[in-house]
């Protein structure tokens, strides 16, 4: 079976954008943003996604990747 991975924090170094920073922009507290960067979250409400996209300007698929393992 797959598995999504995020790479939010892959794309929030791309951008030189700190938790913070992001969190203030999206609305999301810094503990459930840091629990995304680091991949402990099993479920992300698409309004969330879009927030973090609009903010990072990039697609929902430059921080999610599906594998196959």
């Amino acid at each position: 079976m797959g598995q999504i991975i995020l790479r939010l924090d892959r794309v929030m170094a791309d951008r030189k954008i700190s938790l913070n920073e992001l969190s203030e922009r999206v609305g999301v507290s810094n503990v459930n943003l840091s629990k995304m960067k680091n991949g402990k979250i099993s479920a992300i409400r698409f309004s969330t996604l879009e927030a973090i996209c609009e903010a990072l300007d990039c697609q929902p698929g430059d921080i999610l990747e599906y594998t196959k393992e």
